[in-house]
């Protein structure tokens, strides 16, 4: 059996025990959202994220990321979540939507990040994307989208479409919640 055919819980239970990983971690905003403990135990707590950030992106390299919504939020979850200042991602997809990477674009300030359209084309380019899915976090803990998140997707979309490059949403991630531009009619 392959990595990307075992369930999220199973690869948990691989790395720190079944015990922990059925016990502790029957979810995974269970895993994302517990306390830290020991220094073991964080160790192992940052090692599982990670594999479950691993597990969940090849999952999105095999797969239309259009058919499985879920993966794709339990991976931004898992990747923007416990950070005190907000970060941009951007996943570029090939044609039939499949993941080609998945990048940290830029950093910012606990309440701002400066996006740079002109850098996310150039990537967007090098990559050969056709598409791609834009992520940051809202580190207050709010997954409503400002004024100003509407209009650097308006943006980045515009930008974008002279390349022929099409911008499928732009999630916001707040702790456990996650907000859809796409969903909310926003792009």
């Amino acid at each position: 059996m392959n990595m990307h055919t075992r369930s999220n819980t199973e690869l948990l239970g691989i790395l720190i025990g079944e015990k922990k990983a059925n016990g502790l971690y029957t979810s995974l905003s269970s895993l994302i959202f517990a306390e830290e403990g020991t220094s073991l135990y964080f160790l192992e707590l940052a090692a599982a994220r990670e594999l479950v950030k691993r597990s969940l992106k090849e999952e999105l390299q095999y797969q239309d990321v259009l058919s499985s919504p879920g993966n794709v939020m339990d991976y931004l979850k898992v990747s923007l979540t416990g950070y005190g200042h907000e970060v941009f991602i951007a996943l570029f997809l090939d044609a039939q939507h499949h993941l080609i990477t998945a990048e940290e674009m830029f950093r910012g300030t606990l309440t701002q990040t400066s996006v740079y359209p002109r850098e996310v084309v150039k990537r967007a380019l090098a990559v050969n994307a056709a598409a791609v899915i834009f992520a940051h976090n809202h580190p207050s803990g709010v997954a409503e989208p400002s004024r100003a998140d509407e209009a650097l997707t308006n943006a980045l979309k515009q930008a974008l479409a002279l390349v022929d490059v099409k911008v499928l949403d732009h999630f916001v991630v707040a702790g456990a919640e996650v907000m859809s531009f796409a969903e909310r009619g926003l792009i």
